[in-house]
């Protein structure tokens, strides 16, 4: 490693410099996205090691092979077997730790509009010493006296959290529907092909909606039993067809013309893959057969045989899905998600179709200046004139996403018996949970709908 590269990386971790890879084969790579990703490390090495706390496998591993493995425990003041170190108590503490640096950093960015600032300059560089800071919050955790109190207080907080992070995740898909509309609407006024496109994405949105229905009524159904999977079916089949025939009513076209078929597509293959997720987390339902065993209805034969290879479906699973967390933190963390929060959107005139709009750049960089670190990565400072995102409400998405993931790596309401193990076995909570989301995604996109016509005299901008 080179002498300046060396020097690089020292300024990027105990000073204010962006960070970047000591090879100079590696892509140009841009200030904000460089201290985005510093922070979804953070994260994911936090998110990793609350899996590890609650994996059994683990913690037996760990008691067989490490020598004087009681003497450790007993020395560290952990208990006879580190028993303080795992199960969901201990994730409770790390992910108040990581909670607790995150809402830090956002009541430290509040009002931040440029990178030049003393407090912009700690939000993207020292990450060293911000790293030392985290393992000290999220250890200082397991010494907060009144342990009892502190976790039934803290359970509340993470609820709380998590409920708002995944409305979040649902107000920001509600958008994006009607982004897609608009954007590719907007492509009509100069080239007809863009009809075609919008007519196609509807029909393959409907198709894989109406597919998904048919799948689950065939796989996770029969005609004796399974009572609550088909009225759910039922319900949010209907739903669908509600907010379909609603988005094209004369009364909500008149006050929306842009709305339509693709937006209420969207939200219909986001419904149904939420009712498979529901009816995937439902605790599996018993009946005896003819010989007088019991045996488990209302789920396809062959997801019994996957969950057989336990630890390879938690880990696949496990690693999918705070994938699919860590993508929604970035995504809904940008400036346009921020303002659409807020109620503020492009204006039709300024609007510019794409095929792949979501994928636009973000704010208004500023790439004239570059820094060449010699040996290593090239860094392009793009917030020269103002910042690309806001960093308060990045903060705050992941504090609501430490929330999160604590409640669901701890089964949210069933935590005393949650293991990482029994990630994927059904409970009763995390179905309602997500039958809740469900209802609540259809809820925010008819009022979109019909919010204009309620409130004739306030301006709606979808």
């Amino acid at each position: 490693m080179s002498a300046p590269c060396c020097a690089g990386q020292l300024a990027c971790c105990c000073g204010t410099a962006a960070c970047s890879l000591c090879c100079k084969c590696c892509p140009k790579i841009k200030q904000s996205t460089s201290t985005r990703f510093m922070y979804a490390l953070y994260f994911i090495l936090v998110t990793l090691i609350c899996c590890i706390m609650m994996s059994r496998t683990v913690a037996t591993e760990m008691k067989e092979h490490i020598p004087f493995y009681e003497h450790i425990c007993k020395g560290i003041q952990a208990g006879e077997t580190c028993e303080k170190l795992v199960g969901y108590s201990a994730v409770y503490r790390v992910s108040f730790g990581m909670a607790s640096f995150f809402f830090i950093f956002f009541l430290l960015t509040i009002k931040i509009n440029n990178s030049k600032s003393c407090r912009a300059y700690i939000h993207n560089g020292f990450w060293f010493i911000k790293l030392l800071v985290l393992a000290a919050m999220c250890s200082g955790a397991f010494f907060i006296p009144d342990q009892d109190t502190f976790l039934n207080a803290w359970r509340y907080v993470g609820a709380a959290g998590g409920f708002l992070f995944i409305l979040i995740q649902l107000i920001l898909l509600v958008e994006f529907a009607h982004k897609w509309n608009k954007n590719w609407t907007a492509g009509t006024t100069h080239n007809k092909l863009w009809y075609g496109l919008l007519a196609l994405g509807t029909l393959v949105l409907y198709s894989v909606a109406v597919g998904a229905l048919i799948l689950m009524a065939v796989f996770y159904t029969r005609s004796e039993g399974c009572t609550y999977n088909k009225i759910l079916l039922g319900v949010n089949g209907g739903l669908c067809i509600l907010i379909s025939l609603v988005a094209i009513s004369p009364c909500v076209q008149s006050r929306q013309p842009h709305s339509g078929l693709l937006q209420s597509g969207v939200i219909s293959c986001y419904v149904m893959y939420l009712t498979f997720s529901s009816l995937s987390s439902k605790p599996p339902e018993t009946i005896l057969d003819e010989n007088r065993k019991n045996i488990t209805i209302c789920v396809p034969d062959f997801s019994q045989g996957l969950h057989r290879d336990e630890n390879l479906v938690t880990g696949l699973g496990t690693t999918l899905l705070f994938c699919c967390i860590l993508y929604s933190c970035l995504t809904s963390t940008t400036r346009a998600s921020s303002e659409a929060l807020r109620g503020i959107y492009a204006t039709p005139e300024t609007e510019v179709a794409h095929c792949c709009f979501c994928c636009a750049p973000d704010g208004d960089a500023d790439t004239e200046e570059h820094v060449q670190e010699r040996g290593g990565q090239t860094v392009i400072y793009d917030e020269k004139r103002g910042t690309v995102y806001s960093y308060a409400y990045f903060h705050f998405v992941f504090f609501l996403a430490s929330l999160y993931v604590m409640m669901t790596v701890t089964h949210w309401f069933h935590y005393e018996s949650a293991e990482i193990e029994k990630f994927f076995n059904g409970t009763w909570s995390i179905f309602w949970i997500k039958m809740a989301s469900c209802w609540v995604c259809v809820l925010l996109y008819l009022w979109t709908l019909v919010a204009p016509l309620c409130c004739p005299t306030r301006q709606f901008s979808v």
